[in-house]
């Protein structure tokens, strides 16, 4: 299940939601998702149920129909005893959607809720993967939807993945009221990725294919083949190819596919570079590959992604 796909879970009413808060509650990580989803049940009434508790109240009662679960904790937060937390996730579980936010993330992975699955960890904790990072996919973005798992890093994302629950969950018209009444007028997608987490993991765990990205980055206008890159790093390509399968889900051809792609939507929409000017930028010789590529990831095309960029000033 896509983060798009959460519209046909936002049918339901009323949405129920748990949001169960293991941390501090003046943490950005916390007020950040608490206070637009508030916002929205306040605009909603009956239709939307938001349902905070802390994990003891959640412990000591039984599932409630929820459709969507999230345990959130800042990045700091020590985990909590083993007893609670197992039985935290197992009322979590019950919801259509569940996940975590923030330190929870690691912990729900710790627990072994996530083989297989993608999830935005926090980067400062990378560090302390141990065994989740061969169990788990840790992707660098700033929060993810896999299936019936939701993620996110925490921190100020929280406020961008709370808006985009809201936008898929409770329809456009509430998610555009409510960033009305925060004063946001842009919010971050979930392929954005968090600035170093690459870094911040691979640079110890995996330093030839956090060099493969850096390489990648630095080479957005006129792109390496998977080949060049492989040998730029001590790599053979099927040796780097391997690595970027573990570890972020992704070929090393696509992955550098949508760095460039990701980097030409930010042209779009912060520039005014013409559609031609941007592809070529982004290693983009050809028109036609770049509007279609584009298409294919983003579901629309450059010149669209200009037309909400000149609609919206």
């Amino acid at each position: 299940m896509s983060f798009a796909n959460l519209a046909r879970l936002g049918r339901e009413r009323p949405l129920r939601m748990l949001l169960v808060n293991a941390g501090d509650a003046e943490s950005l990580t916390w007020s950040g998702l608490v206070q637009p989803l508030r916002l929205a049940q306040r605009l909603l009434g009956d239709a939307f149920l938001l349902d905070i508790r802390t994990p003891a109240a959640v412990a000591a009662t039984g599932a409630d129909g929820w459709h969507v679960a999230l345990l959130v904790a800042d990045e700091q937060q020590p985990p909590l005893p083993p007893q609670l937390l197992y039985a935290v996730l197992d009322r979590c579980r019950t919801a259509t959607s569940w996940g975590g936010v923030g330190a929870a993330v690691l912990w729900l992975a710790a627990a072994g809720h996530a083989a297989g699955v993608r999830i935005a960890l926090p980067w400062a904790l990378y560090g302390d993967t141990g065994e989740v990072a061969e169990q788990a996919i840790l992707t660098p973005h700033l929060f993810e939807c896999d299936g019936r798992h939701i993620t996110c890093c925490g921190g100020a994302a929280s406020i961008d993945f709370a808006l985009t629950l809201i936008e898929h969950l409770l329809g456009s018209g509430t998610g555009a009221a409510v960033k009305e009444a925060l004063c946001i007028d842009r919010v971050r997608t979930a392929d954005e990725r968090q600035r170093v987490a690459l870094q911040a993991r691979f640079g110890v765990l995996q330093p030839k294919l956090s060099e493969a990205v850096t390489l990648m980055e630095a080479n957005i206008e006129e792109p390496l083949s998977t080949d060049d890159i492989a040998n730029l790093v001590g790599l053979s390509r099927r040796q780097l190819e391997r690595l970027f399968k573990q570890y972020l889900g992704s070929l090393p051809s696509r992955y550098y596919l949508e760095l460039r792609l990701q980097r030409a939507r930010q042209l779009l929409r912060e520039t005014n570079h013409s559609i031609v000017q941007v592809g070529l930028m982004c290693g983009f010789s050809s028109g036609s590959h770049f509007s279609t590529a584009f298409g294919t990831l983003f579901g629309n095309t450059p010149r669209e992604e200009r037309q909400r960029k000149l609609a919206a000033a």
